[in-house]
This record gives structure tokens, sequence and C-alpha cells, in this order.
């Protein structure tokens, strides 16, 4: 007869890798407002914060570097392709009616913060797709380059509000 594989059993919820899963423990309103005060408070505005300090500085840079305004406004516009879609995310994720809304008749239902996050994350990719095909028709002399240098440099905002983040968060923990 042929060889049938061995059926094993699958390790219970309480077992992972042989070894038991510590027991959740939930918290008190006294111990959850405790736990809420020593997280950081990040807002998504600091990160709107940084594309545009970028932006200030690029645009000024770019025309020294070429003396050309269609390059300095190509880079702009770059700018502003990241710059208000991420804007009107953050606008809508913290300050929108429907935001609110959503926070008054389900508080603490995190499947609708996470729609939203999608739904305002597709509003913000078809936002920054919308105005890179108009930019042609928008921006004199386009700088196809700049206009790169400037997504570029809006997009990297990013990784610097993330570095910039987790050095708050370990200087944090080392005053803890």
């Amino acid at each position: 007869m042929k060889n049938e594989p061995e059926s094993r059993s699958v390790a219970c919820d309480d077992e992972v890798d042989g070894a038991p899963e510590p027991e959740f423990k939930r918290l008190s309103a006294d111990e959850a407002a405790e736990w809420r005060s020593r997280q950081p408070r990040e807002s998504v505005w600091n990160l709107v914060l940084w594309q545009l300090l970028l932006g200030v500085l690029l645009v000024p840079l770019a025309w020294l570097l070429t003396r050309q305004i269609e390059v300095a406004g190509s880079a702009a516009y770059g700018v502003l392709c990241i710059l208000l879609p991420t804007a009107l995310m953050a606008y809508g994720l913290t300050s929108s009616g429907l935001a609110r809304l959503t926070q008054r008749l389900f508080p603490g239902v995190s499947g609708l913060s996470l729609a939203g996050l999608f739904f305002w994350e597709g509003v913000k990719v078809l936002l920054a797709l919308a105005m890179m095909w108009l930019a042609p028709r928008l921006v004199p002399g386009l700088s196809w380059l700049a206009l790169v240098a400037g997504l570029v440099v809006a997009l990297k905002a990013y990784w610097l509000e993330l570095w910039m983040r987790s050095r708050r968060a370990s200087r944090a923990s080392k005053i803890l």
C-alpha cells in the first residue's frame, strides 16, 4: 500500500510553537487612560509640514542651479502633486465632517477607521495622478526632470518624518 502522510494535529489556540500564549487582560478605564498618556501623540499634519518645508527649500534651489523660472515652477508643481493630495487626506482623516461623524457614532470601531484610511488613500492617489496628467496643460515650459525631482523630494518627506518620529520615540524612552 501507499504510504499516507501522518496527520498532525494543529496547536491549540493557547499554544504557539509549544509555548503558551500570555492570557489577554482587559484594561480598566484608568489603566487605559494611563497607557494612552504614555503614547506619543503624532499627527499626520507633521508630514504635510515636512513636505511643505522641503518644497520651500527645493524651489529656490532649482532656480539657483538653472536660473530658469520654468524649472523652478516645474519643481514646485511636482511638490504640489504630492503635498496637496496628502493635505487633503490628512484633512479627510482628521477634520472632515465624515471623520467626526464616524468617531461620534461608532467610537472604538477600528474597521471604519481602516475603511476611511483606504478611501482617503484612494482619493490621494487619484488626485496625484490627475495633477500629473494635467501638468503639461497647467505648467508653461514644463521640465519633466524638475517635476520628478519635486515629486521625489516631497515623497522623501515620508522617510524624514518616520526618521524624526523614531528619534523622538527613542529620546522619550531614554527619559522614562
